[in-house]
């Protein structure tokens, strides 16, 4: 399998779990204050959306990337 075959495989694959979740989500631990020994800190679960058009170009681009990787020279 060549180079571009392949970048359009993990393409559309990515793209297909970005449409199946729908975004990502992690973890941000902020120090609000600190007071001598004492520390206080929030953690705060973030979401990052991943837009459905985003997902489906990516799924057009890995199609396209596949078709042109395996035309024949």
């Amino acid at each position: 399998m060549n180079g571009v075959r392949l970048a359009g495989v993990v393409l559309i694959l990515a793209s297909a779990a970005a449409l199946l979740w729908g975004g990502f989500s992690y973890t941000q631990d902020t120090e609000v204050a600190k007071l001598g020994p004492i520390e206080l800190k929030v953690r705060e679960d973030k979401r990052v959306p991943i837009p459905i058009w985003f997902g489906v170009l990516g799924v057009l681009a890995g199609a396209a990337l596949l078709a042109y990787g395996s035309r024949k020279p």
